[in-house]
């Protein structure tokens, strides 16, 4: 099969959503139940569900194999969320793609999408007689939960899983709201002025937040109690690079910064992890940075991580100081793969 392509359904393929989800529930263990005019509304309601939230789809080359639909707590179609969990329903894949990989790329790219969004966790349910699912649920880290879903069928025993998405402990992830790119660029000055002397060129660029953001994706810690701005990232979408070092099966990143007043938190750490876990959920084989010769405490941090030197990919810059080049496997060391 070709690599696969996951994004936002489009318009034109609605209707081509609806009958994949029919067609590979229908050839599921539970096809010879019959279906609720209500379920049939919410599967071929492709419009709806993408209005009220995110329906997915993957895609080999130009052939669609597998969808799935992100919901709100209280959304269209939610039936097991709450508070701030994102569910995932009507995950899909074409029968004649079936055991391909498909569907635990839909189900991590889920992840990743409701991530963006802040979510504490990824939730959702499948029957006990889909035994391929629970066992692609709990090969990616998902709980079993005692909890039952809304309206769910009295012919079906539901099983209901949870992945936390968040980091434990106070500090949160999320990608940078609009409202406040001006204050995620006057952080990251800050975090890289304290240290370091910066040129004004440098300092345009690490303050102009909304254009990276546009393109790519730039990520903050925030306090998970007051909402206070604690550091930032910046990584590729899918399928990208945000720096020349980045090469196909890799995770660049840039501008981690941490505002002075909060170092000593692990905020920086907690970045890092979050950057290693988005490699993971890419199936990337390396993360990879550059930072400069003269920023100890960044290297310090990558070293004691696991990152290694790549010296055939540093070089120069017009001002004579070294580039240095930073890789970490994306499945390694244990302790950042698990926290």
């Amino acid at each position: 099969m070709n690599a696969l392509d996951i994004r936002a359904v489009r318009a034109d393929e609605h209707d081509a959503v609806a009958a994949l989800t029919e067609r590979a529930f229908a050839a599921g263990p539970y096809g010879h139940l019959p279906v609720s005019d209500e379920r049939r509304a919410l599967v071929r309601d492709v419009a709806a569900r993408a209005d009220a939230g995110t329906v997915l789809v993957a895609l080999a080359g130009d052939r669609l194999v597998g969808t799935a639909t992100l919901v709100a707590a209280g959304g269209h179609g939610s039936r097991l969320a709450t508070g701030d969990e994102i569910e995932l329903r009507l995950l899909a894949v074409d029968p004649d793609a079936a055991s391909r990989g498909v569907g635990a790329a839909l189900t991590l790219a889920g992840a990743e999408a409701a991530l963006e969004l802040g979510a504490s966790a990824l939730v959702l349910d499948t029957g006990s007689l889909n035994l391929r699912a629970q066992r692609l649920y709990e090969r990616l880290g998902f709980e079993r939960l005692d909890r039952r879903p809304a309206g769910a069928s009295p012919e079906v025993e539901d099983f209901a899983y949870r992945l936390a998405l968040q980091p434990v402990g106070v500090v949160q992830v999320r990608l940078a709201r609009p409202v406040e790119h001006a204050a995620v660029g006057v952080l990251g000055v800050a975090a890289y002025s304290h240290d370091y002397e910066i040129s004004d060129d440098y300092r345009a660029s690490i303050a102009d937040v909304g254009p990276r953001a546009a393109e790519h994706q730039v990520w903050v810690a925030v306090d998970g109690d007051d909402g206070e701005l604690l550091g930032t990232v910046a990584t590729p979408r899918r399928g990208r690079t945000i720096s020349p070092l980045g090469r196909d099966g890799e995770l660049d990143f840039r501008l981690l910064g941490v505002a002075p007043t909060a170092r000593g938190r692990g905020v920086g750490e907690t970045l890092v992890r979050h950057v290693v876990r988005l490699a993971q959920w890419r199936s990337l084989e390396r993360v990879v940075l550059n930072t400069g010769e003269s920023m100890a405490p960044a290297q310090r941090l990558y070293e004691r991580l696991g990152f290694v030197r790549l010296p055939e990919r540093e070089y120069v810059m017009p001002h004579g100081e070294l580039l240095r080049a930073y890789g970490l496997p994306a499945a390694a060391p244990a302790a950042i793969a698990t926290a």
